[in-house]
């Protein structure tokens, strides 16, 4: 394959990005304690009015790592992190690579059933949760290889007394204290770092070997996978990012962290970002509309990690103009595609700049960016970041496709994952030729070099014997007037094999028809793309990073058509 590969898009390169970087072949943890040694006294992070310096971060760190040596982890096991953005957060994820641990994280909304899966796949033997969560860690904890709980909640680094309600938990305060029961095996994260010393640990780092970190894929086409990520591959993506944003003011930038950590994506370009970047990062433990709009004026953030369901909220919001955004500078779309109607009204407001990103978490995650300060086609997800080579698969030679050819996206660079934790079949399946990592994403590449995706492969929907691409329903749904958030997916037929069904959440006071949609839709597609059905909803099910979860919706149908069965049998 290596002699039909081009590289067009390098032309496109603007003349301070670099076609190709020298990575440093150093851990991850060696970017806050450098940070800490040359500007001991910088802010790395503010929450809830609490600022912590780099200083301040790295000596809660050491301590952190010095209590889990004296729990009795070693370099290479596993320490999962079940927490929301908090000071927290960053002190035991830096505090277990200083430790020489591999970082494990986990999403607090997990249930039982996923978060014991998670522990026995893993392999964790301690794990750092919220206190709301603690009972459910305890429910399972029998089941897996834990063998120490560390509990903190988050009036722990409040600067203030506050009774916080926990909605990333649960939508409202129910007045139940969670009661910890401390013991040899619970213990609490505040008093363990008053009793650990802030001494260095010796350790040696095979950067392109040893992990830093397991990261579960979402486990929405079958059972979550741990995604191998190495110290090498999270400091090439995240230095890919930084020589990214070149026109930055780097070191001074004020980057708001309203992605979650314990996700790929928030925790490569919004926390380790900052912290290889030396900026300041604000972190919010979940992302409200209100909260960030007001966060974004008062701290004046630069920088603005999301997902497209975050901008298309605070563009809705109805108070939104009597907030001073113009701060903003960058703003990095991902996990979804991002709507360009939804981006033009941003950049209205802001005066900054949203371009779409792509990526995925087996390549820790960033792959694919627009530019931010040039040519931004529509529809496309960017350039391939230095040193990442990318080619569309066809289906037909299995050779790279030709331009505008649509084939699966492949991928290899710095930051392609190792493989699957314990599943070396899974991991030869998903690299092509051994090198080339198998996206799963349906894409072609311009004559530019520019590359666009028209829909995950298990997502595409083939009626009638056309192939249908979901992606291209919902550009046009998204620039209906009414329409706020729209998802389209394929549902079982009886004649076509699939007919196409929207999911619709119209805006605030906006009202539109199921048969006014379908003319809408029918102007704008071909026939056989317009949906057949349609289901007006106050809301959408979705990830923590604001990803739809296609996979709950078809359940939803799947579910519906068999009580339906069931009903006609009995009647």
């Amino acid at each position: 394959m290596e002699e039909k590969l081009q590289r067009p898009w390098l032309a496109h390169y603007p003349e301070d990005i670099p076609k190709t970087i020298n990575y440093e072949e150093k851990p991850l943890q060696h970017y806050l304690a450098a940070g800490a040694k040359e500007e001991p006294e910088k802010t790395l992070l503010h929450f809830m009015g609490k600022e912590m310096t780099f200083t301040e971060v790295y000596d809660s760190a050491l301590r952190f790592a010095n209590s889990l040596r004296d729990l009795g982890i070693q370099k290479g096991d596993r320490v999962a992190i079940m927490l929301a953005n908090t000071p927290q957060s960053v002190i035991s994820y830096y505090g277990a690579l200083l430790a020489g641990a591999v970082v494990v994280q986990t999403n607090p909304l997990y249930v039982e059933r996923e978060l014991e899966h998670q522990m026995v796949d893993s392999g964790a033997k301690v794990i750092v949760c919220l206190d709301l969560v603690y009972p459910r860690v305890m429910n399972v904890i029998n089941k897996t290889k834990l063998e120490h709980v560390i509990v903190t909640g988050i009036k722990d680094y409040l600067p203030f007394p506050k009774n916080l309600i926990y909605p990333f938990i649960q939508k409202k305060n129910t007045g139940v204290k969670v009661e910890v029961t401390y013991s040899s095996k619970v213990h609490s994260f505040t008093e363990l770092l008053k009793s650990s010393e802030p001494a260095e640990i010796p350790l040696e780092v095979n950067t392109k070997e040893d992990l830093a970190l397991l990261q579960y894929t979402g486990g929405t086409t079958g059972v979550a996978k741990g995604v191998k990520l190495t110290h090498y591959n999270l400091v090439a993506n995240t230095t890919q990012c930084i020589k990214w944003m070149h026109k930055i003011d780097h070191g001074n930038e004020v980057i708001l962290c309203a992605l979650p950590f314990f996700h790929v994506y928030g925790m490569t370009v919004g926390m380790n970002f900052a912290v290889m970047d030396r900026s300041k990062m604000v972190i919010l433990p979940k992302f409200d509309t209100k909260q960030t709009l007001k966060t974004i004026e008062k701290q004046k953030a630069t920088i603005f990690p999301g997902a497209p369901t975050m901008y298309i909220g605070l563009i809705n919001d109805p108070d939104v103009k009597k907030y001073n955004l113009t701060s903003i500078e960058v703003c990095i779309s991902g996990s979804a595609p991002l709507p360009v109607e939804v981006q033009q009204r941003f950049e209205t407001l802001t005066g900054g700049k949203l371009s779409e990103g792509f990526g995925l978490t087996e390549a820790s995650p960033v792959t694919h960016f627009n530019l931010m300060w040039g040519k931004r086609p529509s529809g496309s997800i960017g350039l391939p970041w230095p040193d990442t080579d990318v080619a569309i698969l066809s289906a037909e030679t299995g050779e790279p496709a030709q331009p505008g050819e649509v084939g699966e996206l492949i991928i290899r660079g710095p930051q392609v994952m190792k493989g699957y934790w314990n599943r070396p079949e899974e991991t030869d399946a998903v690299f092509h030729e051994g090198e080339w990592l198998l996206t799963g994403d349906m894409g072609y590449m311009d004559e530019e070099g520019f590359f666009y995706i028209v829909d995950r492969k298990k997502d595409m929907i083939i009626a009638g014997g056309f192939n249908i691409y979901p992606r291209e329903i919902e550009e046009v749904l998204y620039e209906h007037e009414a329409v706020q958030e729209a998802v389209a997916v394929g549902v079982p037929d009886p004649y076509r094999g699939e007919t196409v069904k929207a999911f619709i959440v119209l805006k605030d006071g906006a009202q539109a028809t199921e048969e006014e949609l379908n003319k809408y839709c029918r102007k704008h597609l071909s026939a056989y793309k317009a949906p057949r059905l349609f289901e007006f909803r106050d809301e959408l099910p979705k990830t923590m990073v604001g990803k739809v979860l296609r996979r709950a919706l078809l359940e939803e149908e799947k579910q519906k058509q068999q009580e339906n069965k069931a009903k006609e049998k009995s009647s």
